[in-house]
């Protein structure tokens, strides 16, 4: 990682009370910041040091759509930061039902120290953001991006890798994705060459074309858009793929399934990289459709610890938003809370 002894950690305190809404609002400093907390919180946790930072503070985690990683890694962190999480789903609120968006986020903002929302539009998150008065986190908007999973990938490349600056980052299949999008976006302001390789009707938009372009200006990273996986993949250091589908009919899968099966990801295609490349998915994954079990599951897959790193890179993401107000009483932890509290 780029900083194991965590009285080296940068100053977060300007970072208190933003919200999350996509990493494009930070620097690529302050996210690099981000990477560095995520591990120091990683190596106190591998020895057991209890971490209760934020305790007797709340999050509100709202899912419009239904979760596995993103649901638990948001609640065992907060738990393992002294604090607590309640899951709110659609039927228990009334978000966009018999109340306004900006009235829900009026009343949650004045009962939590923090808002966690999974919404099915990016606009729904947007109005979240205008209208809370504590820290809202993307945790997914199913049309346009994932930050916290993208940047837990940066984290997990990071300790497979040594770095984020200077490789190449292949993304093949659905690169109209949220994940798609946000794997771009996300590594191209941290300084990765992206490759994204899909058939016209999946590549991403001109408007994600122009963010991820402008990205790479500022960092050295390049964009490239083909529609020939081989040559997506031969020089990457990384390659990501994502599901076909989401809650699409059966017709609509079956059309995915002849467009995208030229980009499956399997034993035939990963003979193209080169030595030392590995495999990502954000995961749920299907199995033999978008990459086959051998990549999955083969020794330069990183995906499980993917999933795992979810945790603590969200639990470093929630202790720079919400802040702590002194130093606790554990010498262990008091690099880390001058380092909040900077």
């Amino acid at each position: 990682m780029t900083v194991s002894d965590p009285a080296a950690l940068p100053g977060f305190a300007a970072l208190r009370g933003r919200h999350y809404f996509t990493d494009q609002e930070y620097t690529r400093e302050e996210l690099l910041g981000l990477l560095d907390l995520a591990a120091a919180l990683k190596a106190l946790y591998r020895r057991r040091v209890r971490t209760p930072f934020l305790a007797d503070r709340t999050l509100a985690m709202i899912f419009e759509h239904p979760s596995t990683r993103t649901r638990i890694s948001f609640e065992a962190g907060m738990t393992e930061l002294g604090g607590h999480a309640q899951y709110l789903r659609p039927g228990e609120i009334h978000l966009g039902g018999h109340e306004t968006v900006a009235d829900t986020a009026r009343v949650i903002s004045r009962l939590v120290d923090a808002i966690m929302a999974r919404t099915a539009y990016h606009a729904t998150l947007a109005e979240l953001v205008a209208h809370a008065t504590v820290p809202v986190i993307n945790g997914l908007t199913d049309d346009y991006d994932h930050p916290v999973q993208t940047m837990t990938d940066a984290f997990t490349i990071y300790e497979h890798l040594g770095t984020v600056q200077g490789l190449t980052c292949a993304f093949v299949g659905k690169c109209a994705d949220a994940m798609g999008t946000s794997v771009a976006m996300t590594m191209s302001r941290l300084g990765s060459s992206m490759v994204m390789a899909a058939p016209p009707e999946e590549q991403m938009t001109p408007e994600v074309e122009a963010l991820v372009r402008a990205n790479g200006a500022q960092s050295g990273a390049s964009l490239t858009l083909t529609d020939d996986a081989v040559t997506a993949v031969k020089d990457a250091d990384v390659v990501f793929t994502v599901g076909w589908w989401w809650m699409q009919p059966e017709d609509e899968k079956n059309e995915l399934r002849r467009i995208l099966r030229p980009y499956q990801v399997n034993e035939e295609l990963w003979a193209h990289t080169k030595p030392g490349a590995k495999f990502m998915h954000c995961l749920p994954a299907i199995r033999g459709e978008e990459m086959t079990d051998a990549i999955l599951d083969a020794p330069f897959s990183i995906v499980l610890d993917e999933a795992e790193n979810r945790k603590h890179f969200q639990k470093a993401l929630l202790l720079a938003l919400i802040g702590i107000a002194e130093l606790p009483a554990d010498p262990e932890l008091q690099p880390i809370a001058r380092a909040l509290l900077t």
